[in-house]
């Protein structure tokens, strides 16, 4: 190899490498970035550390050792740690002698330095140095120690070694101010933390990004967060969905909400006013809240969406929140009325209805059934909206936040209330419909205490075969395929033990599936447990109904309980009847006996 063949190549400066990586990865820190300083590395400089890194003194000067190796990540959190005395103003720049600090301050500071920085992470703390670090500030700490000495852990927790890395230098700048060190770590400080917030929040994307502009609805839905109480918490825990292309697939012109998803869909294509925004939003969400996918029931769902249009465009122009845009269901003459009154009114003209437009657009409701994006975190949505409502109605009236329409107040007041679960409202129907045996007084039984009182003539109690029949009522039971064991196990118990409860000896069972199977009279102790359930085919009902309403020692007044899933043919039942059926199905007609839906 020639001699000559390396002599351009120049050796590398690996300290100089590690030193410039760790300077930068702290000027990308916006907080310490704040703080100006100087930096000295040169060989002849009598204030660089002879066994540290680093040494900082009073005019903003960091001193490093010159030929010294260590990690990039080592080195950054070296200089944050010397940046951290100027920032907390260990070292101030002042006129005039100084006085070095003793070896208790210095230690003071610099454990004060090293905590804080466990909670700012800034590069890797060197491995020589301690993890955790006593309470208290620097005079706090420093007056300890003049009583009772320096832990060794803390004795030298600085970055000059065993050599004092504060250092205080009198200010020599006789035609400027002394810099304050102090104050600009502060304030770049607190600008990092409000960044930090608006990150958080969404309206920066980065650290360094321009603020993000917010859109119109955006800064609807947050007027409802701080400046309207009856909306407000249901407006904290909802999600608005902006994307146009959603909303062109599935049709929405301007606004849908789902309840169950908690997420109002906007079509962030249209164009309105700030105040027709909080309109729009308050529609959505008073929607969710008041749970109008609900309580459709078996009505038409897109007629009882416009109904409810038009009962909360009534009472967000009463309340006066926002302004209505143009085209949106309203008509003075419904005015005190509730959903279920507007339906009744309108459902007589339902190809008209049609023509109509909802928020979401013409011939559609606004209120969806499913969620239309990918599903998120479930909760309770009943009790959030229940509280969130009745909560922010409880503020508004203290704050007196303006008036609200009598019947928004009476539905928010019923929310409070849930309703009676399935099984009580089983037992109020059987208590109404189903009778109890009424014993009968005759003196050719004598009463079980007739021995005690042989002179005295006592009647007994008995109950006739006649009163036993009338008390007793039909069970229908679909059997088919779709039917679920839970459903039924749920069902037969509640029955059997509120049957029990009434003295109802037995029980007309009739079960159905392709064909009806007539298991006659049953003991109600036996429905529960001990029947044994026949089919498992089709569902056809009517048969089995027919079945009760022709037989002979069928009670014509007696009632019929129909448990079927939904998945059922149209049912004609001339006596009185109700329904069990899972929760969240529906029958495919209109009932009408209740319907028990079994949770």
């Amino acid at each position: 190899m020639s001699r000559n063949q390396g002599k351009g190549h120049r050796k590398r400066d690996l300290a100089t490498e590690a030193f410039t990586e760790g300077l930068r990865l702290v000027r990308a820190n916006p907080a310490l970035a704040a703080v100006e300083f100087g930096i000295c590395r040169h060989a002849e400089c009598e204030h660089a550390p002879r066994d540290g890194l680093v040494r900082v003194d009073s005019d903003g000067d960091l001193h490093f050792h010159p030929s010294r190796i260590a990690e990039p990540a080592v080195w950054a959190w070296t200089i944050a740690h010397a940046l951290l005395h100027l920032g907390f103003g260990h070292v101030p720049a002042v006129k005039g002698k100084r006085e070095q600090p003793d070896r208790y301050d210095i230690a003071a500071r610099c454990v004060v330095v090293n905590r804080f920085l466990l909670s700012f992470p800034v590069g890797q703390i060197p491995e020589h140095l301690p993890l955790s670090y006593p309470d208290g500030d620097e005079e706090q700490l420093a007056a300890s120690w003049r009583r009772h000495g320096i832990p060794a852990a803390y004795e030298h927790c600085g970055t000059a070694g065993p050599e004092p890395d504060q250092l205080l230098m009198e200010w020599t700048g006789w035609y400027s101010q002394p810099p304050d060190h102090q104050l600009a770590f502060a304030t770049a400080l607190t600008r990092t933390v409000s960044t930090a917030m608006d990150m958080a929040g969404g309206r920066r994307d980065s650290m360094n990004g321009e603020p993000v502009k917010k859109r119109p609805w955006q800064w609807a839905l947050e007027w409802f967060i701080t400046s309207y109480p009856l909306l407000g918490g249901i407006a904290a825990g909802i999600r608005l969905v902006a994307d146009a292309e959603l909303a062109h697939a599935h049709g929405i012109a301007v606004a849908a909400v789902n309840a169950e998803a908690g997420e109002i869909y906007i079509n962030p294509l249209r164009h309105f006013e700030d105040e027709e925004w909080r309109f729009i939003l308050a529609h959505e969400m008073l929607h969710a809240a008041l749970r109008h996918g609900d309580r459709c029931g078996t009505r038409d769902p897109y007629l009882f969406n416009v109904a409810c249009d038009y009962v909360i465009n009534g009472w967000l122009r009463e309340m006066q929140v926002g302004e209505m845009p143009q085209g949106l269901l309203y008509d003075a003459q419904f005015t005190g009325l509730s959903a279920e009154e507007v339906y009744d009114r309108i459902a007589g003209d339902p190809r008209r209805m049609r023509r109509l437009a909802t928020l979401r657009g013409k011939g559609v409701g606004d209120v969806l059934g499913a969620p239309l994006g990918p599903p998120g975190d479930t909760c309770d949505l009943d009790e959030f909206y229940r509280r969130g409502l009745s909560h922010g109605l409880d503020l508004h009236q203290q704050q007196e936040r303006g008036f609200l329409p009598g019947g928004l107040v009476q539905e928010i007041r019923a929310l409070s209330h849930p309703p009676l679960p399935w099984d009580a409202r089983l037992a109020r129907w059987f208590d109404e419909f189903v009778p109890r045996p009424e014993p009968v007084r005759t003196y050719a039984r004598p009463a079980r205490r007739q021995a005690s009182t042989p002179d005295i003539p006592r009647a007994g109690r008995y109950f006739p075969p006649e009163e036993i029949a009338r008390c007793t009522f039909g069970v229908v039971l679909d059997t088919s395929g779709s039917m679920d064991r839970v459903l039924l196990g749920k069902a037969l118990g509640a029955i059997a033990s509120y049957a029990e409860a009434r003295d109802v000896p037995a029980a007309r069972v009739v079960f159905c599936d392709a064909a009806p199977h007539d298991a006659g009279y049953v003991p109600v102790t036996d429905i529960a447990g001990r029947v044994r359930v026949h089919g498992r085919g089709g569902t056809v009902l009517q048969p089995g109904i027919d079945l009760l309403q022709r037989a002979d020692d069928f009670p014509p007044g007696a009632p019929v309980l129909i448990i079927t899933d939904g998945w059922c043919d149209v049912l004609r039942v001339r006596r009185e009847h109700a329904y069990l059926i899972p929760q969240g199905r529906r029958l495919p007609f209109t009932p009408r006996g209740p319907v028990f839906r079994v949770q």
